[in-house]
């Protein structure tokens, strides 16, 4: 391989790699609450 090619494969692999530790810490920091029980369709005990 060519200096090129594993520079750009270095590069590539930061960005996947990087976006997937970004999107774990944001998830961590803002957990989703997910959907509501109502629009789940579940009845509700009253």
């Amino acid at each position: 391989m060519s200096g090129g090619a594993i520079a750009m494969m270095i590069i590539a692999i930061l960005i996947v790699w990087g976006g997937l530790a970004m999107a774990i810490i944001r998830l961590r920091g803002h957990p989703d609450p997910g959907p509501e029980p109502d629009e789940l369709g579940v009845p509700t005990a009253e």
